[in-house]
Order: C-alpha cells, then structure tokens, then sequence
C-alpha cells in the first residue's frame, strides 16, 4: 500500500477491506431496491414471493458480512484522515462509519425477527432452515414492520450522506480520500 505524506501513513484500505465495503454496498443497493419492488406489488403472487426470498437471503448475507467486516476493522486499523481534515469532519466520518456498521447488523436482525413474529420462516437460500427467536406474535409483527423500515431509510439517509462527503473529498477538497477506497482513483 502506498504512503502518502499528508495522510501521516498507510493511503487505502486493505484489499479485504475493500472487497467487503463493495460487496457489502452492492448486496444493501440490491436488497434495498428489492424490498421496495416487493412491497409494491400487490397480493401473494408467486413472483412476489421469490423477492421476499431474495431480499431475506440478502439480508442474511449481508449480516453475515458485516460481522465478517467488523471482526476485520478490529484487527486492520483503518487508514488515517487526512492531517488537513478539521476536527468535527473527522469525528462525522467516525459517527457515520459506526452508524453504518450498528445498522448493517441491526437492519437484518429487525427483518429477521420481524419474519419470526410473523410466523414466516427464514430458509437461507432455499437450503438451510433459520431458527425462529421469537414466538409469533401479531403486536410485535407490525412494531418490528415499522421498525425495519425505519432503519432502512435512516441507511438510506446515511449512505447518502456517506457518497456525498466521499464525492466532496474527490471533486472540491482534492484530498485523495476517496482513493483509499477506490485505489485506482488518483
């Protein structure tokens, strides 16, 4: 990894890192737009059906995959900030990060539950059958509903965020930190 002087050391992420952060952003694109086609057609058709799967399945792997990442950035130190970055952008983009991970464990486990209470079982890719955690229960059904879609937009509003501050560094800052996580990016 290369060193970059106004970074005060390592420039990008580890390839692992990196992998995970895209993978992980593709599968949250992907489950995000799918719970949003899903929800919209109308009645219990067959196709409607197979996207409540998927999406299910995706957030299984998604949750999966976040704990994988969070066990590795607590063992590979992220890059540093730029030395340049004020003070209150830096403690942004450790408040955002963190939101980020609490949500991409906390989003699949509130559809995971909400699935249980509403007696709908989770089989993982059509294979592998989930363990319910909780008896099914109408009351708790609709508050884990709402919750998880609260989430999932307050994700929404974040990612969004998250783009618009790495698009910030790239196009007016000219800082480089949107190379850390797109190396090929100069």
């Amino acid at each position: 990894m290369a060193h970059n002087p106004s970074f005060g050391g390592r420039e990008s992420y580890t390839r692992t890192a990196i992998a995970l952060h895209w993978l992980i952003a593709l599968l949250i694109v992907c489950g995000f737009s799918l719970g949003w086609v899903m929800t919209d057609i109308p009645g219990f058709t067959p196709t409607k059906l197979r996207y409540f799967s998927w999406h299910k399945w995706i957030g299984v792997t998604v949750f999966a995959l976040a704990v994988l990442r969070v066990l590795w950035r607590a063992t590979h130190a992220a890059p540093p900030m730029p030395r340049r970055m004020p003070g209150w952008q830096r403690g942004a983009a450790h408040l955002t990060h963190l939101l980020l991970y609490v949500l991409m464990i906390v989003i699949p486990a509130s559809g995971y539950l909400y699935s249980s209470a509403a007696n709908i079982p989770v089989v993982y890719l059509g294979l592998i059958p989930l363990p319910r955690l909780i008896a099914p229960d109408p009351h708790l059904k609709e508050l884990l509903k709402n919750v998880h879609i609260a989430l999932n937009y307050t994700l929404l509003v974040l990612v969004a965020l998250h783009v618009a501050a790495a698009l910030k560094h790239q196009w007016l800052d000219r800082d480089g930190l949107l190379s850390r996580m797109l190396p090929f990016i100069k």
